[in-house]
């Protein structure tokens, strides 16, 4: 799932109840699409579906910059920040939708909640962020979330686990970019430079047929075959236009935690739809995951306030 490029603005309203509403919102409209996109990887190849998910998702992304922001502004002075945010954001998407075609879908949902654990790890290289014995320990109560879910040794582990595992790994990635293109650049701006970007590197994919007859993509053979594409663009659009606006209107440590309820969200529709039953080691280890990553979530929150009150002294890093 996409964290919005610049997280809470001061000069928006401050509405929690109604961000939090909004981010339950794109929470279910996303995860509705990760079904969605289960049913249709029986049909057509990944990067296909990478394709048309964000093909359409320009409709509902363009529709809410003309009404709403009153403009498209596209023109960027760090596009090749714009470029790695694609290429790991691209990255992780094509991992997560190939792992709902490998995975029951509320397996891969549950192992792809360990992006938070990966961001902290990698902010320390990437950002040169100190890491205090808090969110170290938060971390390493992470990985053993993933570990009971994974249940690697115990005969049964599947290898496939570990495509939602990279998917988390990219994701961090394309936050880290995210974290530093939102110091210049509006957060509509570089979700429509993604989905541009996206766009474009799906289409790479088209060739792989003649490689792999399984790669082919194929044409829709009729409106059943058709709506479900289209639908699974517009979906992702918006939720993303819901996702963004819950974090223009309510704090960080307010709206991310509900991030979370893909979990809920996901156990209900494997169950429904393609009855999926999570085993226990499932929902505990996804418990402690989510456990570990609202504890990071409010570590992170903590520090960002001390470094604001810091800025004084910029050159001086916050540590826990």
């Amino acid at each position: 799932m996409n964290v919005p490029a610049k997280a809470h603005s001061p000069h928006a309203a401050d509405r929690p109840i109604f961000a939090i509403l909004l981010m339950n919102l794109a929470v279910l409209i996303f995860t509705s699409m990760d079904g969605l996109v289960k049913h249709v990887s029986e049909i057509y190849p990944t990067g296909q579906i990478v394709f048309v998910r964000n093909l359409f998702a320009f409709l509902p992304l363009i529709g809410y910059m003309l009404v709403v922001e009153k403009r498209l502004q596209l023109r960027t002075a760090r596009p090749w920040g714009h470029v790695w945010r694609g290429a790991a954001g691209v990255s992780a998407m094509f991992c997560y939708f190939l792992s709902y075609r490998l995975l029951p879908l509320s397996d891969a949902i549950a192992l792809g909640l360990s992006g938070p654990i990966f961001l902290t790890i990698l902010s320390v290289p990437l950002l040169g962020e100190k890491v205090g014995w808090r969110r170290w320990s938060a971390v390493t109560v992470g990985f053993i979330g993933v570990l009971i879910m994974t249940r690697p040794g115990s005969g049964i582990f599947d290898v496939a686990a570990l495509v939602p595992l990279l998917a988390s790994v990219f994701y961090a990635l394309a936050m880290i970019s995210i974290r530093r293109l939102a110091a210049t650049e509006p957060p509509t701006t570089i979700v429509f430079h993604f989905t541009l970007f996206a766009t474009v590197a799906a289409l790479f994919t088209l060739p792989l047929g003649a490689l792999d007859a399984g790669l082919a993509w194929r044409w829709p053979q009729s409106l059943d075959e058709l709506w479900p594409l289209i639908l699974i663009g517009i979906m992702g659009g918006a939720a993303q236009i819901a996702l963004t606006t819950a974090f223009r209107r309510a704090s960080v440590s307010v709206v991310a935690p509900f991030d979370y309820m893909a979990l809920v969200y996901g156990f209900l529709i494997g169950f429904i739809v393609f009855s999926e039953r999570p085993d226990r080691y499932l929902i505990v280890g996804g418990a402690v995951v989510v456990a570990s990553g609202i504890y990071i979530i409010h570590r992170e929150t903590v520090l960002a306030r001390q470094r604001r009150r810091k800025a004084s002294v910029p050159s001086l890093p916050v540590t826990e």
